[in-house]
């Protein structure tokens, strides 16, 4: 596994990396630059030597802190074993972050909040290496929004980053993730729900909920309860007006023209 922690100045990338290499024995990985001090054991030129690396390493688990644009965000996210985190936190508690840091190496004038959040913009939107687009692609996104750094380690204990399904799903949440994607199918203008008929972890068909077929999509207005606003139709009034069918009612339809027979299970992200 290796997870990449993305974001802001002072947001926390270095405290979640510790913590995963103090708790869960992770390795750091860096990319080399110039400054004083030894390289740390595991630095590299380049992104790419990085990902060739933890690939014939896959078995282990490596953090990285530096993702300085998307086209490096696209070589890590080719491999599967890839976790993208996000880490925010409001401006202001990172400035006071940034001051402490300033404070701990003795600099005289640390800089002052306007021109610290102009050095964040010119690190964020750096229009060359669009690196601000990064964290929306995080499949985990941390708010980092206290000073206590046990607290965050207790947020990051509930939230388990090194869990292997965030990798790779197990199938109670593979078919739920389908039930949901079925869902967005939907053209009910009430509500939206997916559905997922399921026997021996094969897919039988999907559903979801919204007008039958030969009728106008409620989302058309095919269906005049679901499309009248008035209080008539309110919640559990005039239910048998409503011309819209289950998501649970749809798979199973769906399941029936292929004749198939019992033994399957329902997913579904009521």
């Amino acid at each position: 596994m290796l997870i990449g922690i993305c974001g802001g100045i002072c947001a926390g990338k270095k405290s979640v990396a510790c913590y995963l290499i103090e708790k869960h024995g992770f390795q750091l990985l860096t990319l080399e630059r110039l400054g004083p001090g030894p390289l740390p054991e595991h630095t590299f030129d380049s992104v790419s030597d990085m990902v060739d690396y933890a690939t014939t390493h896959w078995q282990s688990s490596f953090v990285m802190t530096e993702i300085w644009s998307e086209e490096d965000l696209d070589t890590l996210a080719r491999r599967p074993f890839f976790l993208l985190v996000s880490v925010d936190a409001p401006i202001s508690m990172r400035w006071s972050r940034f001051q402490a840091k300033c404070a701990a190496v003795h600099l005289a004038k640390p800089p002052k909040l306007e021109n610290f959040v102009l050095s964040n913009d010119d690190a964020m939107y750096d229009a060359s290496s669009r690196v601000a687009a990064v964290p929306s692609r995080a499949q985990v996104k941390l708010l980092n929004n206290t000073s206590s750094l046990d607290r965050l380690y207790a947020t990051l204990d509930k939230i388990n980053l090194p869990d292997q399904s965030r990798l790779r799903p197990t199938w109670d949440h593979y078919f739920m993730r389908l039930a949901s994607l079925a869902a967005h199918r939907s053209n009910c203008m009430r509500r939206q729900v997916g559905c997922v008929l399921v026997r021996e972890k094969r897919v039988i068909s999907t559903g979801y909920n919204g007008t039958p077929r030969g009728i106008g999509n409620c989302n058309e207005g095919g269906c005049p309860r679901c499309n009248n606003a008035g209080g008539a139709s309110g919640g559990g009034v005039a239910l048998s007006t409503c011309l819209c069918i289950h998501a649970e009612e749809n798979a199973l339809l769906e399941a029936g023209r292929e004749r198939v027979g019992g033994g399957a299970v329902l997913y579904c992200n009521t």
